[in-house]
């Protein structure tokens, strides 16, 4: 008799929410290079598997944050009026909300994934040689950057994706410094301990519209507000330059921008090549390339930032 593993993180099926057990590790055990590469204290490490997520002040200096800005507004001019599939345009206003796939259409980013600053520290906590899952800039415009609503994205890359676990970590690179009131990233402490099961059956093609305003996969307000009473709500406010890295399934969500002040950053997504993504549940197809890794997966490798 052919026997079928039960899903250990079930969720878009049933009538009702519920908080799930965790069933990874946060932080995995060395297996040899990551040791060696280790980038992160005895502190930071206890720090991320407490919370759930880890800030790293000023990680990247004034000239290097100045290059990498520039790219980010270049591919903003290039793209905008391109037609591009990659590019998610703001509800009402029509600016570029995100640009997906950065590491694949932009050498400077390309680069900058493999950034030892960035790229160790992902080795070092998933355990393993990593590649990317995902990658893109948010940039939430001054005056019109509207929210992201609270959301785990392993929920996500778990339904829509077929990620099978919890060995993904996001590191996002403040471009702009971060302040308190244009829309900074916002992070539950300790909620990446706890799964999140939603309600709601996924359309096909959902991320046309989940990437510029998410409807299914959005955890109930209830079970938010357990999470939160538990363990506060952190905001990862920061310099330009400062690196936010979070675990996959750590709830956050981020306010609107109605400074004048824009709030972008380049976002990464380091997945384990021992995680690779397989049949998205509920029989859907698999989101495109641009959003979602298949295809031509190999561990990175480190190399230094080059300022050209």
């Amino acid at each position: 008799m052919m026997m079928f593993s039960q899903d250990a993180y079930p969720t878009r099926t049933q009538n009702s929410a519920a908080i799930l057990a965790r069933h990874d590790p946060v932080v995995y055990e060395h297996t040899g290079q990551e040791e060696r590469n280790a980038r992160l204290t005895t502190a930071q490490r206890a720090s991320y598997e407490q919370n759930g997520f880890l800030l790293m002040p000023e990680l990247f200096n004034q000239e290097e944050v100045a290059y990498l800005y520039d790219a980010m507004q270049s591919m903003r001019e290039e793209f905008t009026h391109a037609g591009r599939k990659e590019v998610i345009a703001e509800p009402g206003s029509g600016e570029v909300r995100s640009i997906f796939n950065v590491h694949r259409l932009n050498e400077i980013f390309a680069n900058l994934v493999r950034d030892p600053r960035v790229l160790n520290v992902a080795r070092e906590i998933l355990g393993s040689e990593v590649y990317i899952h995902q990658s893109r800039i948010n940039y939430k415009p001054g005056f019109s950057g509207k929210e992201f609503y609270w959301h785990s994205d392993f929920e996500t890359w778990h339904s829509e994706d077929g990620m099978p676990a919890m060995r993904a970590l996001s590191c996002s690179i403040l471009l702009t410094d971060n302040s308190d009131c244009n829309g900074p990233l916002m992070l539950i402490p300790g909620s990446h301990h706890h799964y999140v099961s939603c309600m709601g059956e996924t359309p096909d093609e959902n991320y046309k519209t989940s990437l510029k305003k998410q409807d299914v996969g959005v955890p109930d307000q209830i079970l938010l507000r357990y999470l939160a009473d538990m363990g506060g709500i952190k905001s990862c406010a920061g310099k330009a330059g400062s690196v936010v890295f979070f675990d996959c399934n750590t709830m956050h969500g981020s306010n609107g921008n109605i400074t004048p002040y824009p709030r972008s950053n380049v976002f990464f997504v380091y997945n384990s090549v021992a995680n690779q993504l397989e049949a998205p549940k509920g029989g859907l197809a698999p989101r495109p390339e641009f959003v979602a890794t298949r295809e031509g997966i190999a561990a990175l490798a480190p190399q230094a930032l080059i300022l050209a």
